[in-house]
């Protein structure tokens, strides 16, 4: 979806100065057609995201399933252990396979759209993680939104921006751009959390994995409701 300066002002809840200035800057991704800027929506969303950014988000359609919380989602998606691949795209592939996904889906249109997703920038964070998630939604016929922690059998190089290889993912799916934005920007949250990223780091069981995400996800509730 294509967006104006004042729509993407909306969006971001910043005013239009503000989005001239960023655009004038090269900061914020846009592009001009007949001497007016225009900005790709799920640009925007996945930009934001990665300024870690709040966005001013519409009441979602009584069409749009509810995205769970951090925890509830975890628990949909799984955590797998000794994930195979040799490569990035290998790993990716073994993923989706053994992804818990909330309804049936297309799983090799999954993976495609991961890779696909990589190839425009990986999604490595460094420390060994990446969180792998799809740029836009696809029609997979899920029914609800999910996060799945992968812990690789073997690290694989993954053009993180320390140069260290990936051993653990956090792969993002869903049915809408806006619940795979918002568990995307709460798993960034959690890995800023020392005795989450520990867990994660010593490939705890899924209750001490599951204890923790309730702990974050119950922070950003109240967070949330100040």
């Amino acid at each position: 979806m294509k967006l104006g300066v004042d729509e993407a002002a909306q969006l971001l809840g910043v005013s239009t100065k503000t989005i001239y200035r960023w655009v004038g800057s090269g900061k914020i991704p846009g592009y001009r057609v007949h001497k007016q800027y225009r900005f790709d929506r799920a640009e925007l969303q996945e930009w934001a995201a990665a300024q870690r950014l709040p966005l001013v988000q519409p009441p979602p359609s009584d069409e749009e399933p509810p995205i769970p919380t951090l925890d509830k989602a975890l628990q949909a998606g799984g955590v797998h252990y000794r994930v195979e691949g040799a490569t990035r795209d290998d790993v990716l592939r073994h993923a989706v396979l053994a992804l818990r996904l909330v309804g049936e889906g297309d799983r090799s249109a999954l993976g495609d759209a991961l890779i696909a997703r990589e190839e425009l920038a990986p999604t490595a964070i460094g420390d060994g993680l990446a969180l792998p998630h799809l740029r836009n939604p696809l029609r997979l016929d899920l029914l609800g939104a999910s996060v799945s922690l992968c812990f690789l059998d073997h690290p694989v190089r993954w053009g993180a921006p320390d140069g260290a290889p990936v051993h653990t993912l956090f792969v993002v799916v869903g049915p809408t751009v806006r619940s795979v934005l918002r568990l995307h920007v709460e798993t960034l949250f959690a890995l800023r959390d020392p005795a989450f990223r520990e867990a994660v780091a010593r490939q705890e069981s899924r209750e001490v994995l599951f204890e923790h995400a309730r702990r974050v996800a119950s922070g950003l509730s109240r967070e949330s409701a100040r």
